[in-house]
């Protein structure tokens, strides 16, 4: 028999990749930027034992049932939603993702760009850059306050941990919206459970870490944006489809909140002229919670750690359906 064959859907460092090229056939994608094409990816996943993944690739039920040898999809991502588990479960396809790697950069880069958007950071570095620094003035650039507000953090995983960890220490009140109590947060961070209504008439900065299900599309809709507060800014770290657009355009444009911060979108690579990246009062950056060289390059070791496990006849390191 052949060894078994290994598929990488964008190219990984070499010293990354180098124990699998040990042991199996693999085959990457030549392309770091580029998103492999379907049929690339289709005719690949057909012969392959093993896929690593984006969340660029939808993994789903086309794909799957014309791969009869796949055993194992290992995504390079703590989300999955980009992957039809239910349909991978069925055919006996063990699904892996890179959970708590990436906990504290992703919180790190979060409550950053909630410090962005009080401050406005961006926009003073463009303004400078720009000469348009004439002179110190009393309200030039004037943002707003971090410190000692209220912070309601939709999605109390390790990640809204991590980030309620943060706001302590700005001596903000943590606020939090969950499909249940997280009794861990409220012992140690003081965090007080609420509905989603309370946490957003209540907070000053609403920030969505929410992975993305069918009870979550677009969650944060008009009337949610119409609930906050007219001086409330909204963070999303989580998934960009957990918010209408078009709904949170509405919101920035009629004052309905006073800023916003992005870094994932309801389509990505999000358009460089949509209506969104416009608006001053928008921070916008391509979803790069997690990116740190140090993170990344263990979220990759962990893909190729569970692809081996599962080829190897072994238990994975994170399967996503024993979550």
């Amino acid at each position: 028999m052949g060894r078994p064959y290994v598929f990488i859907t964008r190219k990984l460092p070499d010293d990354i990749v180098a124990p699998l090229y040990d042991k199996y056939d693999v085959n990457m994608w030549p392309h770091e930027h580029l998103v492999v094409p379907r049929d690339v990816l289709l005719q690949e996943a057909s012969r392959a034992e093993a896929l690593i993944t984006m969340l660029s690739d939808r993994i789903d039920e086309e794909l799957l049932k014309q791969s009869p040898k796949l055993r194992v999809v290992a995504n390079v991502a703590v989300g999955y939603d980009n992957i039809d588990v239910e349909a991978a479960t069925k055919r006996g396809i063990i699904v892996c993702n890179t959970p708590d790697v990436l906990t504290e950069t992703t919180a790190d880069l979060t409550f950053a760009l909630l410090l962005a958007t009080a401050r406005r950071l961006i926009e003073a570095a463009e303004f400078i850059k720009e000469g348009k620094w004439k002179s110190w003035s009393p309200l030039l650039l004037a943002g707003t306050d971090v410190h000692h507000k209220t912070i309601g953090i939709v999605g109390m995983g390790k990640i809204g941990q991590a980030v309620a960890h943060r706001a302590k220490g700005f001596h903000m009140r943590v606020l939090y919206y969950n499909r249940s109590r997280n009794m861990e947060a409220e012992r140690t961070l003081g965090a007080m459970y609420c509905s989603f209504d309370e946490l957003l008439e209540q907070a000053d900065f609403v920030v969505c870490l929410a992975p993305l299900t069918n009870e979550t599309y677009q969650l944060f809709n008009r009337e949610a944006f119409m609930k906050m507060k007219r001086s409330a800014m909204f963070i999303n770290a989580g998934r960009g489809a957990v918010v209408d657009e078009e709904a949170l355009y509405d919101a920035l444009i009629n004052r309905h909140i006073a800023g916003a911060g992005l870094d994932v979108f309801a389509q990505e690579p999000i358009r460089s002229d949509h209506p969104l990246l416009q608006l001053p009062n928008v921070v916008a950056l391509p979803h790069i919670g997690s990116a740190t060289k140090e993170t990344r390059y263990a979220m990759m070791q962990l893909c190729c750690r569970n692809v081996i496990a599962v080829l190897e006849g072994k238990k994975p390191y994170t399967p996503v359906q024993s979550q």
